[in-house]
């Protein structure tokens, strides 16, 4: 099964304890080492999982993903349009391409700490052509805390760029939460609207399972 069909095969009801598809390693901001993660969604018995690290692949490059039938190799880039910061997560992608390499941070700075990956910030019509270019989909992550007037007109112009899906079932916790400029509830009808692929993850940065 391709990487859309998957996704799209995903019910509503899935997540987040059988599907997370935005979660961080110590490879980027997160506090778990990658192989902890995959041993936790082991053990929750997740159906799919995507480990998705700001701007590196480096997670996905140490580690034998393929024996894992659960695993969706991803990554979160950093990305600035019109004034603002967007993150665009690629799912599917082959972590060895070259072409999604060059847009990989290139010092461990630019994966952990949020001032400078928003100075080291892509265009995100090159992540998304990145993301094309290894074999993978292209997603508007936390797309209510894009601080923007007419999210609409946003989100057409990133489909335009050649956007593949949006990140519908999000929990918007921590200082997303606080951060946020737009409601939720109305980025179903703009996934409807646009023909984009819905996704969903709970952007964990710790452990999958709490005490």
């Amino acid at each position: 099964m391709n990487i859309k069909d998957r996704i799209k095969s995903i019910k509503k009801s899935q997540y987040f304890k059988q599907a997370n598809l935005h979660i961080h390693s110590n490879c980027s901001d997160g506090k778990l080492s990658f192989s902890e993660l995959v041993e936790q969604g082991k053990k929750l018995n997740i159906k799919h999982m995507a480990i998705s690290d700001h701007n590196t692949l480096s997670g996905w490059k140490n580690f034998e993903w393929q024996e894992y039938d659960f695993l969706i190799p991803a990554v979160e880039f950093d990305c600035f349009y019109k004034g603002t910061l967007l993150h665009i997560l690629g799912y599917g992608i082959d972590p060895n391409n070259p072409e999604i390499e060059k847009i990989c941070a290139k010092s461990e700075k630019e994966t952990k700490y949020d001032i400078v990956r928003l100075f080291k910030s892509r265009h995100p019509k090159k992540a998304i052509d990145a993301i094309h270019s290894s074999g993978g989909i292209a997603v508007f992550a936390h797309p209510c805390c894009c601080w923007v007037l007419n999210l609409d007109k946003y989100t057409k112009e990133l489909k335009d760029m050649g956007l593949d899906g949006i990140e519908v079932y999000y929990p918007y916790k921590r200082h997303r939460g606080i951060i946020k400029f737009h409601s939720r509830h109305n980025i179903k009808a703009l996934a409807d609207k646009y023909d984009l692929i819905i996704t969903g993850g709970t952007d964990e940065h710790g452990s999958l399972i709490k005490q």
